[in-house]
Order: C-alpha cells, then sequence, then structure tokens
C-alpha cells in the first residue's frame, strides 16, 4: 500500500517510540548508512562524467577484480561511519579482515557488515546496482572487538536492507517489524517513505537463475528449472517466464515488488564451495528482508538465517522469494538426499 510521505528520520523516530523497537544508537546508525548511500548513489549517476567506471585493475578477498566505483563506495561507508560512536567495527565484502573504528568514543553497541556495490558487472552497462547492509548487536562481555564477534546466526541481525540505484534510487529497510521502502527525494535530499508493509506473493509465474549454468546444476535445481520451462502442458499447468540481471539487489528488488523465485545454487564447477553468494553480506540481509516481507529463504535444505557462520567470507547457496516456490525447491533438494 501507499504509505504517508514521511522521511526515513521520522519514520524512524516513530519506530523508536513503539516499544523501544529501535534503540537510538540503532536509528542513528541506520540514518548514517542511508547518507553514505545518498553519496553512493551520487557517484554512481554521475558515471563517465565523474571518472568512476572501469576496472580499478585490483583484486577483493575473494579474488575478483575490483572497480573503480566498488572501492569507492567501500570507502563512502568506511568514512561515514567512523565518526557516529555507534559502531565497534565494520566488515565488508571487499576488505581482507574487519575494520575496528577508532576508539574516539566509548566503543559502539553495534556490528555493521555491507557489500558496498553489489552487481558490479553491471556498472559499466548502466544497469541498477546497489548496496547491502546488515547490522548485528555487539556480542557483551569482553572488551574490544574480533572477527568471531561477527560470525552470528543471520536470525541476530537488528537491521538490514539495501539501497538500489536505479531510476530511481531507493532504500529498503527492515528493523524485525515488516519492510519499508523509502525513494530519495533529489530536490529535498532525503529518503521519503513510499511503501511499507510490502508483501511478497505466495505464489508466482517468475523465476531467475542463470541458465548458463544449467549443464553444472545438481538434480533438484534442474528438475524445478524443467518444470518451469515445460510451462501449461507440464507438472505445474502454468507458464512461467525467467529473469536475470545479473545483481542480486535488482532481482531481489523485483522479487519485493512482485513476487517470483531467486536461485544461486550450489553447482559441480567449484564442488567443494558451498556457493557463490556470501552469507554474512548478501544472503542474511537479503533473506531477513524476504522473510519479513512474507517470502521464504533457504540454501536449498535448511533456513538461511539459522545457519551459524565459520567464517566472515563464507558462501552459501541461496532459494528465496515467493513462499510456496521456495519450499518446492527445498522439498526437492530434501527428496534427493
Amino acid at each position: 500500500m501507499t504509505a504517508k510521505k514521511i522521511s526515513l528520520t521520522r519514520y524512524l523516530v516513530e519506530e523508536q517510540r513503539v516499544d523501544d523497537r529501535i534503540p537510538a544508537q540503532l536509528r542513528l546508525l541506520i540514518e548514517v548508512v542511508a547518507r553514505a548511500c545518498k553519496s553512493i548513489s551520487h557517484a554512481v549517476n554521475k558515471g563517465a562524467l565523474g571518472g568512476v567506471l572501469g576496472s580499478a585493475e585490483s583484486e577483493n578477498v575473494q579474488g575478483e577484480v575490483q572497480k573503480k566505483l566498488d572501492i569507492i563506495a567501500n570507502e563512502v561507508l568506511i568514512e561515514a561511519n567512523e565518526w557516529g560512536g555507534h559502531l565497534a567495527a565494520m566488515g565488508s565484502e571487499e576488505m581482507d579482515s574487519i575494520y575496528v573504528v577508532p576508539n574516539r568514543y566509548p566503543q559502539g553497541e553495534y556490528l555493521l557488515l555491507f557489500d558496498p556495490l553489489d552487481g558490479s558487472s553491471n556498472i559499466d552497462v548502466n544497469v541498477s546496482i546497489g548496496t547491502i547492509f546488515s547490522v548485528l548487536r555487539k556480542p557483551e562481555g569482553h572488551p574490544g572487538v574480533t572477527e568471531e564477534d561477527f560470525l552470528q546466526a543471520g536470525a541476530k541481525q537488528v537491521a538490514a536492507g539495501y539501497c538500489i540505484y536505479g531510476p530511481q534510487t531507493t532504500l529498503v529497510l527492515t528493523v524485525g517489524d515488516g519492510v519499508a521502502m523509502f525513494t530519495l527525494d533529489r530536490e529535498q535530499g532525503s529518503f521519503v517513505l513510499t511503501q511499507e508493509n510490502v508483501r511478497i506473493p505466495e505464489d508466482t509465474k517468475e523465476f531467475a537463475i542463470n541458465m548458463s549454468n544449467m549443464r553444472h546444476w545438481d538434480a533438484p535445481v534442474k528438475r524445478y528449472v524443467d518444470e518451469c520451462l515445460a510451462g501449461k502442458e507440464g507438472p505445474r499447468g502454468k507458464d512461467f517466464n525467467m529473469r536475470w540481471i545479473a545483481s542480486m539487489v535488482a532481482d531481489v528488488h523485483r522479487i519485493l515488488t512482485r513476487g517470483g523465485i531467486f536461485m544461486y545454487p550450489w553447482d559441480k564447477r567449484e564442488p567443494g564451495k558451498p556457493g557463490k553468494l556470501r552469507l554474512m553480506y548478501e544472503a542474511n540481509p537479503m533473506s531477513w528482508l524476504v522473510e519479513q516481507a512474507g517470502g521464504a529463504a533457504t540454501n536449498g535444505r535448511e533456513r538461511i538465517l539459522d545457519l551459524q557462520p565459520k567464517a566472515l567470507h563464507e558462501r552459501v547457496s541461496v532459494v528465496l522469494g515467493s513462499k510456496n516456490e521456495v519450499e518446492r525447491v527445498t522439498q526437492y533438494h530434501l527428496e534427493a538426499r
């Protein structure tokens, strides 16, 4: 439904007033992340005019070639969050290890994880990309902060969201009370609430997967996609459309907007890896958003938010979106096992 036109700040203040749902420090942290996203949006919008396109001729911790905007977005998020006193440390998909916030204030209560620019392969071709973030509470009981403090199951997140840089810049957020969308009003320079109580239809006729990897898929995934491709004449009795943007932010945003299922499964090319996407930076925040909107998210067998991370850059298979379709794919995996 269309919401009242209120700012992100006012929305968060109202959430804070309701049973202290958002502590003041968390509210301020979310506002800082939103301001950083506005800066990244500005850099993305300038594109070639700002000299930000192309490769930076360096690699991140995963061995992937970094784009100039990857590095810029990472630096914007770090610098924005260094001064508030809300954070103890940050983890980024683009950094080898955690970044401990300098001790200018009493140590912050929260840990921030982010993928500064998801969908980097789309930067130079002007297709939607985005920033994904996740907030955890720092464990109590010991001074300082270590990498182990970040290794919390996704169910322990206290805030998660993403900002998509497309025809509009849209911030999508959950603090555990449903999903709200905010659109950047460039004239006012603020995010304005444009949709709340986002709901994903339980059924769908759209699936998103990289079909070029079909020959490498495990049997349950191939079974599901074959059934979709069979259309009305097949066991599903309806025609499906396939969508694939190669930007998780854009694919998930479509699902939150009109339903669908997104799959990035394990495949036989690298059998030792459980998947391609990162559990902490991508799968956990997106899974929580999807669940908060009435959808489901699994790794093909287990609920993603129940998985106990073992490493900061751990990878995972992802099946998320419309509840009934995710449950079908998950059931196919369990039957095969």
